[in-house]
Parts: C-alpha cells; sequence; structure tokens
C-alpha cells in the first residue's frame, strides 16, 4: 500500500475495505469489498471497473453514456491525485 498522497499503485485496499461513493451504488452496500474492483493480470494491479469497463458492471448502461461515466468515476475515486486510505493492511492466512 502507498503511502498517503502518494500514487495509486493498484493495491486494491481502499476498495476492498469499503466503496467509494459510486461503488456504494455498484455494490448495494457501505462495507466491504466494492463489485466494481478487478484484477488487471496483464498490469499485476487492481482496477475499477466503472472506469475501466464500465459496462461490463452496468450491463444497462448505454453505449453512448460510457464516457461521461468513466469521467464520473474518475472523479468519485480522485484518480491522479494520490492514495487517502489511511489503512493498515494485514495478510490473513
Amino acid at each position: 500500500m502507498p503511502a498517503p498522497g502518494v500514487a495509486c499503485n493498484g493495491c486494491g485496499v481502499c476498495c476492498a475495505w469499503a466503496p467509494c461513493p459510486l461503488g456504494m451504488l455498484v455494490s448495494g452496500r457501505r462495507r466491504g469489498r466494492c463489485r466494481a474492483l478487478r484484477w488487471d493480470a496483464t498490469q499485476r494491479l487492481y482496477r475499477c471497473a466503472m472506469v475501466s469497463q464500465p459496462r461490463r458492471v452496468w450491463r444497462w448502461w448505454p453505449r453512448w453514456a460510457e464516457p461521461a461515466l468513466q469521467r464520473l468515476a474518475r472523479r468519485w475515486i480522485s484518480a491522479a491525485s494520490g492514495c487517502d486510505a489511511d489503512l493498515t493492511a494485514a495478510r490473513s492466512d
């Protein structure tokens, strides 16, 4: 997990802990893993599907409106503004 303010490294800890406002709509919950959290095996990191592939999460979303949803998702997850998750990650075996 990156230090607060450092660029996102795709660890997924924040989205696994609790969804953002858009993630609450997507997941239907306020705690726990966001349903839009996806592992990108090629890049070997987690990504928000509402940014990368929103229609895979909301199949009913019109294709023509996909760019607007992606912009909204970037804003709500505060993309490119640095990590703001003040969490401690621990491995459970």
